[in-house]
């Protein structure tokens, strides 16, 4: 059985890497691709890049390199002990074919004694760098699939009572950093179904639906950031407060509202309120605040509480969006 390979750190997975893939797809009866973990790069974590590949490619076989050499070169040296790890990982796998666009390709088929078959040398076909779309994602987006841009997007999500500045400070910061975002979707269906200022259970979920759907249509369009107006889990509060009760649907989009976001900002009700006909007045506000903080303290949600003016809170967000990291999270 002819046995292609494939490796490398895929950080990000670009059209590159997929050519070598598709390549070992149409050349060989199976293709192997072996991933290099990379601790001291910003960049997702070795499991995010596997899943990239398994998604896209179910029939490839993918191993997680997590002991693999880090030093990289030509040197002798270096080189043998690339082929030394490929030989012990690889196990029994016979290797017939191996599929890169790198000068280590050489040295690389030699010790697996495989046919060295290189693509794009010459970055002719596709023109790019996983180093340079790291340094300028958003004017390389088109190198990369849509499931891969996603992963790379950080998706700011803002919380909180009705008139506390959450659509005013989505649409301020998307200005700042030439990206969009993604308004409440439940205001704009309320206002086109809502009955005596209510909405059934079921339309609640419609809302939730329609606000992911928006969301992920935002995606490609998003440069670094896509900042959003409330998530599903606030939806689910107001089921509970008009009704003591929710669909089951609405449930479990709200479970998932912790792996969709990055980063939690609750907007704090200490700025006027603006008592528009639309709204159910400043207890209700209060009331809210204290389901929202709650619903995400069970739910062990990591948020930081937004106070004061508007531009306060924008400086707020601005400092955590500097010092915060999609992947590497916890403070050394």
């Amino acid at each position: 059985m002819s046995m292609g390979l494939v490796l490398g750190k895929f950080a990000p997975l670009h059209k590159g890497h997929q050519s070598l893939i598709e390549a070992s797809l149409a050349e060989t009866e199976r293709t192997v691709v072996l991933i290099y973990d990379c601790a001291d790069l910003d960049i997702p974590p070795l499991q995010v890049r596997a899943n990239w590949i398994r998604t896209l490619y179910p029939s490839v076989e993918v191993l997680e390199a997590w002991d693999g050499p880090s030093e990289t070169g030509l040197d002798p040296r270096v080189t043998q002990m690339h082929d030394a790890y490929l030989r012990k990982r690889l196990c029994d796998r016979r290797i017939t074919h191996f599929f890169s666009s790198e000068p280590y390709g050489e040295h690389v088929s030699r010790g697996l004694g495989s046919v060295d078959r290189r693509i794009d040398p010459e970055r002719q076909s596709v023109p790019i760098s996983a180093t340079q779309i790291r340094e300028n994602l958003w004017d390389n987006r088109q190198y990369l699939s849509t499931i891969v841009y996603r992963d790379l997007i950080t998706q700011v999500v803002f919380l909180g009572a009705p008139s506390t500045g959450k659509t005013t400070l989505a649409c301020e910061l998307a200005n700042r950093h030439q990206t969009v975002w993604m308004p409440e979707y439940g205001r704009e269906y309320w206002e086109q179904h809502q009955s005596e200022r209510r909405l059934t259970c079921e339309q609640l979920v419609e809302i939730a639906l329609g606000h992911r759907q928006r969301e992920d249509k935002l995606i490609p369009q998003s440069n670094r950031y896509l900042f959003i107006d409330t998530d599903a889990t606030t939806t689910l509060q107001f089921s509970y407060y008009y009704h003591d009760r929710a669909h089951p649907q609405l449930i479990s989009l709200a479970n998932e509202a912790r792996q969709r976001y990055d980063l939690f900002f609750v907007c704090a009700p200490d700025i006027p309120y603006d008592d528009t006909w639309d709204r159910s007045g400043d207890a209700n506000r209060m009331e809210m605040h204290r389901r929202i903080v709650g619903d995400l303290i069970t739910r062990k949600t990591p948020f930081q509480l937004l106070t004061g003016s508007i531009d306060q809170r924008c400086q707020q967000v601005e400092a955590a969006l500097r010092s915060a990291s999609k992947f590497h999270r916890v403070s050394s």
